[in-house]
């Protein structure tokens, strides 16, 4: 009878180490488990973001006619071509009283400043999306910093004490999440306009508006059951005050909650962020930062493609390494979920 069982207890082994992952599969596992890129992707961010000024090939707010929507050079212009010709020696056709560089030869015009290209007003497109992240980052961070304060807060004061307490924080994120942010964003933005665009603390207050929701919900979820606990309840009965239970013992047991939510929520706000400069509601000009440089292409997209591209790449990069990186995160940070890799 032993020798049945372990015979077909080789086999079902056997059976299972035959199984083999798709090549498409094992990446994709690898990536679940192990985010390499993602957070390579984010390290290149935080580091272009602080050292912005240092790594900048050029001024992201300088203006140059003989620039203005150039191709990129992909860093492989002729070495007889290290001198900018001098514009000059190019014909010129006069459009609604504006000069500009004749197509056929613009387009044979050698530059090697613009690794990127030019936008449509002869700015150096990396050195606009090297300060665009960094504005990115900036906005973002001090976004979900009052986000996670204010969301952290609140979630505890309703889930810890209950009763109606509880019911109108939930009544009130409820009616919170019904109002039509964009629309609210772009009447105070304007209100606060300030050289075609809002101010950046503006920018940042209407992002956090949006960023607290999710941390009042599953913070309030986490306390709900942490309150019951027993370590709590004898701190309790040892005559610990509210704020000292809230603080000491419940506060610590959504930590990890509170890690996952802010890193899925980071780049839903730099999407916001994004939008709100699209829509000529962001940072102000001369500032640059990703969703204006898109707009910014959006009339020139045949003829100069890469004004909103490389952004727009950026943009849709980051967003998805921090995506893989929170989920990632709260496979790591959730039990039951790690029980299953």
């Amino acid at each position: 009878m032993s020798t049945g069982s372990e015979t077909s207890n080789i086999g079902s082994s056997k059976g299972l180490q035959a199984v083999k992952r798709s090549p498409i599969s094992q990446a994709w596992y690898f990536l679940r488990r192990w985010p390499l890129i993602p957070l390579v992707i984010m390290i290149v961010l935080v580091f272009t973001g602080i050292f912005a000024p240092v790594i900048s090939p050029d001024d992201p707010t300088t203006q140059s006619l003989k620039f203005r929507n150039f191709a990129p050079t992909w860093g492989k212009a002729m070495p007889e071509y290290n001198i900018v010709p001098n514009p000059a020696d190019f014909d010129l056709e006069t459009t609604s009283g504006v000069s500009a560089y004749n197509r056929a030869k613009k387009s044979s015009f050698p530059q090697t400043k613009y690794i990127l290209g030019g936008d449509n007003l002869g700015r150096d497109v990396l050195s606009r999306i090297i300060y665009g992240a960094r504005i990115s980052l900036k906005v973002t961070l001090y976004a979900l910093t009052s986000g996670i304060i204010v969301g952290t807060a609140l979630g505890l004061i309703g889930g810890y004490f209950g009763g109606w307490t509880d019911e109108i924080m939930m009544r009130l994120v409820d009616v919170w999440l019904a109002l039509p942010f964009i629309l609210i964003a772009l009447v105070i933005a304007q209100m606060f306009l300030e050289s075609g665009g809002a101010a950046e603390g503006v920018i940042i207050f209407l992002i956090a508006l949006v960023a607290w929701t999710p941390f009042v919900r599953q913070v309030r979820a986490d306390v709900l059951t942490i309150r019951g606990q027993d370590y709590v309840l004898a701190a309790k009965v040892a005559g610990a005050t509210h704020l000292r239970l809230m603080w000491k013992h419940v506060l610590p047991g959504t930590v990890s909650t509170i890690l996952v939510v802010a890193s899925l929520r980071v780049g839903q706000l730099i999407l916001t962020e994004a939008t709100l400069s699209y829509l000529g509601a962001g940072i102000p000009d001369p500032i640059p930062a990703w969703g204006k440089s898109v707009k910014d292409g959006k009339d020139f997209i045949e003829e100069a493609w890469w004004i909103s591209f490389w952004p727009g790449f950026c943009i849709f990069l980051v967003v998805m390494s921090l995506n893989f990186f929170g989920d990632w995160l709260r496979d790591r940070l959730d039990p039951r979920l790690r029980q299953l890799d």
